[in-house]
């Protein structure tokens, strides 16, 4: 019997001979019709970029798979971290363990779906790629451009995850998996288990084929950061009428602006009538040593039942969960005292504050600050997430030329999470701090003075006794959502210029409904820390002694505090509040397609395609409820908007040898608001950072979708058995971007306190267009006729160029647009690429990878400062490695490596300040595991 590899390739040289006949269906149908032939069953790395390849060759959209390399083995730890090394695909926010977050082309806004069903979690209306186990899937299709037939949601593109069914194998077939993943930092080893069981019976009604697939995994991490605070302005040492050396500045100058205050040496303000100088400084150091454990338990279900050769059913259900509990210890000290200084000379000012700058700027360096004020924060959060999918549907053969295929969906996801903090407060414990705000590395380094007039050791940060209780933070969340979704395919083939019309309905009914309750106060604060037994915890080896920190402090224990929280509430003169509604949400969307695909011959080559029109429309209805104080009925507010759009699409595709194919297409896309942007609740939060005022957010009941024209043009040259070199030139062009529009308004400071107070207000509007072009390019090869042990090496490159520009309206504090600022598009690398060296030779498998992305706009620093509103992320690389050895027909060993460079992760404000106007750096583990896999 032929090996897998071998069969596969046959295969391949069977298919590339018959182009004209593979190109006629398209990836739904070629699955459909391996249901009664031989299935081709990967194994080992070559295989599986071999069919990865197919999936790419004989698809009519632009597309990158990747394929398991085995049953349940998957490449990686999970879904993101494989997707890294696919074209045009960029991850990021690495946490926890793992990497989370994934973008196409440096577009966030992804659709994903499992086995072509558009899947969510609880309120939102996207799923997080990492939530779903690698040991569940079998294959990964990362489409580019999409047909008609497609879910019209995702500018960026689509994420569609399949799983395995019975029907995917010749014989029954049992397989279990087991990993220890060691976590460097956490200095903890974590269990990950697996296991397949497929069974085939043919009955006198038909063939019926039923399987369970299985997985947990526990990873227990430790995630470390050390922060500079963000700029405002002072006084130099010479002050100004009225004001003091280095006095803090509250007024005089407009925070938020999206270039920051000007930093050249001579940059004044107008204060009280005059112009002065000013330096820019920071207003705090913190850090944060976060330790915590996740859970994921997931299993899947798929049941097929085949009567004849014309008719198949298909039941299917889907759960995965989520457990995170996460313990931070906070420390935080402000750097922005002034009041020191008052009465000095400018000299002795200078000489108390040794204020450094940046040459050639006006920003501060170093300097010392007298009497900081010094908190830290202990606090527990958690989250529970809960999602199941239930599938029923069947494919009919009605006649030679029409087939149907049609399934109803249900889908019902809760997330629950809460977070208890206490904070502590040093009073009058802390006597000096000095701080370099950049040590050299882009992060900061400080230290805390010891006061030799007291008998305390005021540079001990871990001394509980120097430490009071102060405010309790208690919050609670629910999210929840479900769906109904019916779907209906019907094809039919003809001998005409088109060889198939398909048509086709979905019809999605879903809701959504979130709810909170939040409180803090202070009933219990002022008792000193030391004379509570238990309440204090104490880290230790914090950033691993890299950078001059202090590196261990005290803080409330996280796990004792929630434990005990009602304890903890009566101490506080607290109760456990109710959860108030947030918003509640039914949106109702009917999409309808038709979509010819034709074939010619043109010049003696194929040439191909397809050309559709999909309609869709939306209507969603809306309940929106008022935070009020606790007790006190909720105002009610309802929304309502619609949709209705048609979305063209032409996709054509022609062979101009017999190995190279070219593509052309242009596709519209949607992106749906949120349902948490629909929300015109506004949410006020105090100032807890001394600022003078506070901020607040709300949604916007009138956005609309974003809209998305796409251009994709692709070459491809299949020169070998798995080897192919292929590039892509694109362009999107994106009508009403979502951006956040900020002034200032005048509110009641809290609930239960009517005092006028100033808040900055951001909430979303259609008021940006943007444009993303570039190019990619990829290779696969395995060189052949390579001599003795050198064959089996391999390579897979690719690299991304990307250039992207997004109108962004500048506000001033009225919400008035005073200009129209280009800028760059939120989490868009202009280039990126990443290497995969293989080496598949008889029972080993190894891979080396390494992915690069170059610095990128991440988001927008909170309106309340001085410094450039954009904040930028640097470079950021992973090197991973994978290795496994399969020690007889039944039995397999594995190793693997993630983020095997130790890497730190840095942010910063505005384009190009990385020296002057660092912000975050973030120290995560790396991660070693070994494992077992045995299957029969």
């Amino acid at each position: 019997m032929f090996k897998p590899t071998y069969l596969a390739s046959a295969i391949v040289l069977a298919l590339s001979s018959q182009l004209a006949l593979a190109q006629e269906t398209d990836d739904d149908q070629n699955e459909q019709s391996a249901d009664g032939v031989e299935v081709i069953q990967v194994s080992g790395i070559r295989a599986s970029m071999n069919q990865a390849l197919n999936v790419k060759r004989f698809n009519n959209q632009i597309i990158d798979a990747i394929v398991a390399e085995d049953i349940g083995k998957f490449p990686d730890n999970n879904v993101v971290e494989s997707l890294q090394r696919v074209t045009g695909v960029q991850v990021t926010d690495r946490g926890a363990g793992e990497v989370s977050t994934v973008s196409i082309r440096g577009l966030p806004d992804v659709t994903t779906t499992i086995n072509g069903r558009n899947i969510f979690t609880a309120a939102g209306t996207a799923v997080a790629l990492a939530d779903i186990p690698a040991s569940l899937l079998k294959q990964v299709d990362v489409y580019k451009t999409r047909s008609a037939s497609h879910i019209e949601s995702g500018i960026a593109g689509a994420i569609d995850v399949k799983t395995h069914r019975p029907f995917d194998f010749e014989e029954d077939k049992f397989i279990v998996a087991a990993r220890g993943i060691y976590n460097e930092q956490n200095e903890e080893v974590n269990p990950a288990i697996s296991a397949l069981a497929s069974k085939q019976w043919e009955l006198d009604a038909g063939r019926l084929g039923a399987l369970i697939n299985l997985s947990y995994n526990r990873m227990r991490y430790r995630d470390q950061s050390i922060t500079a605070g963000a700029m405002v302005p002072f006084l130099t040492e010479n002050g100004a009428p009225g004001l003091g050396p280095y006095e803090r500045l509250f007024s005089g100058w407009q925070a938020g602006l999206l270039d920051g205050l000007p930093t050249d040496p001579d940059a004044t303000l107008n204060i009280n009538g005059e112009d002065v100088g000013y330096i820019l400084g920071r207003d705090a150091v913190f850090q944060s040593d976060f330790n915590g454990e996740r859970e994921r338990p997931a299993a899947n279900i798929s049941i097929q039942f085949a009567p004849n050769d014309t008719s198949e059913y298909l039941f299917e259900a889907f759960y995965n969960g989520y457990r995170n509990e996460g313990f931070n210890s906070l420390f935080f000290s402000f750097a922005d005292w002034w009041g020191h200084y008052n009465g000095m000379t400018p000299e002795q000012a200078q000489a108390a504050a040794n204020v450094s700058l940046f040459p050639g700027t006006n920003i501060v360096q170093s300097r010392s600050v007298r009497d900081p004020w010094v908190f830290t924060s202990g606090d527990l959060s958690t989250g529970k997430t809960d999602s199941y999918l239930y599938a029923l549907g069947g494919n009919w053969e009605l006649s030679p030329d029409l087939s149907l295929k049609s399934e109803i969906v249900y889908q019902d996801s809760e997330f629950t999470s809460d977070f208890f903090a206490m904070r502590f407060i040093r009073p009058g414990n802390s006597h000096q701090i000095d701080v370099a705000f950049n040590g050299g590395a882009g992060y900061p380094e400080f230290s805390f003075v010891d006061n030799p007039a007291t008998e305390l050791d005021e540079s001990d940060m871990a001394d509980p006794s120097h430490y009071i209780t102060d405010t309790l933070y208690d919050n609670a969340n629910r999210d929840k959502g479900d769906a109904l979704t019916f779907t209906a395919d019907l094809t039919w083939r003809t001998d005409s210029f088109f060889t198939a019309i398909d048509t086709g309905i979905r019809y999605d009914k879903r809701g959504a409904q979130t709810a909170f309750s939040r409180q803090d106060g202070c009933g219990g604060c002022g008792t000193n820390v030391a004379t509570l037994d238990g309440l204090a915890s104490i880290n230790s080896g914090f950033f691993d002694g890299r950078a001059d920190v202090p590196t261990s402090w005290a803080v409330a224990n996280g796990y004792t505090i929630r434990n005990n929280a009602d304890t903890y509430r009566d101490l506080y003169g607290m109760q456990q509040l109710s959860l108030q509604d947030s918003f509640d949400i039914d949106a109702t969307t009917l999409s309808v397609y038709l979509q010819g695909r034709f074939e010619t011959r043109l010049a003696g080559r194929t040439l191909d395609g397809e050309v559709g029109l999909r309609y869709t429309g939306i209507d969603t209805d809306s309940l929106f409820s008022q935070e009020v104080a606790p007790g006190q009925d909720q105002p009610v507010t309802a929304g309502e908007s619609k949709t209705r759009k048609i979305l063209p699409s032409v996709m054509v595709r022609y062979a101009l040898t017999e190995d190279v194919l070219a593509r052309l297409s242009y596709t519209e896309t949607l992106r749906y608001p949120s349902f948490g942007d629909l929300n015109p609740l506004i949410v006020y939060n105090e100032d807890v950072t001394g600022i003078g005022y506070g901020t607040a957010n709300g949604g916007n009941p009138d956005l609309k979708p974003t809209e998305s024209k796409n251009y994709d043009f692709s070459l491809e040259w299949y020169f070998g058995e798995a080897s192919s070199l292929y590039g892509t030139l694109f362009k999107r062009n994106v009508d009403g971007f979502v951006v956040p529009f900020r002034r200032s308004v005048t509110h009641d400071k809290s609930a239960t306190d009517p005092t006028p107070y100033k808040f900055i207000l951001s909430q979303p509007f259609n008021a940006s267009d943007g444009e993303l072009s570039g190019a990619e390019l990829g290779l696969v090869w395995f060189p052949e006729n390579l001599p003795g042990p050198l064959d089996g090496f391999g390579v897979q490159a690719s690299y991304t160029k990307l250039s992207s520009s997004q109108s962004t309206p500048v506000t001033n504090e009225l919400g008035e647009v005073v200009e129209i600022k280009e800028t760059d598009l939120f989490g868009v690398s202009d280039s990126s690429y990443s290497v995969v060296l293989a080496y598949d030779k008889g029972d080993l498998n190894v891979r080396w990878s390494y992915a690069w992305r170059k610095e990128f706009l991440s988001d927008y620093e909170a309106p309340l400062f001085a410094n450039p509103l954009e904040r930028w992320r640097t470079p950021e690389k992973s090197m991973d490695f994978q290795l496994s050895y399969r020690i007889n027909d039944n039995l397999e060993v594995t190793f693997d490596g993630t983020n095997l460079t130790d890497e730190l992760y840095q942010s910063y404000y505005g384009a190009g300040n990385q020296v002057t106007h660092n912000f975050g750096t973030a120290l995560y583990s790396r991660t070693f595991a070994l494992g077992v896999r045995y299957s029969m």
